[in-house]
């Protein structure tokens, strides 16, 4: 159960990594974002650090370090958890297609379609350009790999549970 843990959770981090390098090549820090910098980098040193605490475990064998590593998972799937309700936000937002510009008169249908933006596009060029300018850096966050380093990140949670109430 600790192995199958560390693989999990090593396997975890590598996606983690692949998404962090993926946000940050879209913007990240810089750029627009729903993410905030704290929350991503929270995130990745709270796991950084449980999983050191998992390893010193797998050698040292102490109990607490099993539970320590436990408690440390805890507020890294909670900053987790922020992220990924954040980036459905986001995800829904880029998925869903853009509703036609209305038109001059243009019948009551389009006026009950949302706007996609708080500033009136006066041409195509402005508007187009405006959105690009505005595009979050988690649009660039694939949805396999998302989904995929949110499953390993609970089955890792429940190894480490398991292990700890085991050791």
């Amino acid at each position: 159960m600790n192995v199958a843990a560390l693989i999990a959770w090593l396997v975890t981090a590598l996606g983690g990594f692949y998404l962090l390098g993926k946000w940050l090549a879209g913007g990240g820090v810089r750029g627009p974002s729903r993410f905030p910098a704290p929350v991503i980098f929270g995130h990745f040193l709270l796991a950084a650090a449980g999983l050191i605490v998992w390893i010193v475990f797998l050698i040292a064998h102490a109990k607490a370090l099993a539970w320590t590593a436990f408690v440390i998972l805890v507020p890294v799937a909670a900053l987790g958890f922020t992220m990924f309700f954040r980036w459905i936000g986001v995800h829904r937002g880029v998925t869903a297609p853009a509703p036609a510009p209305a038109r001059v008169g243009a019948s009551s249908a389009a006026a009950a379609t949302p706007a996609t933006s708080a500033t009136p596009a006066t041409s195509a060029t402005p508007a187009t350009s405006a959105a690009a300018a505005a595009v979050p850096a988690e649009r660039h966050l694939p949805v396999p790999v998302v989904l995929a380093h949110g499953a390993l990140a609970a089955t890792t949670l429940v190894l480490v549970l398991l292990a700890a109430l085991g050791a």
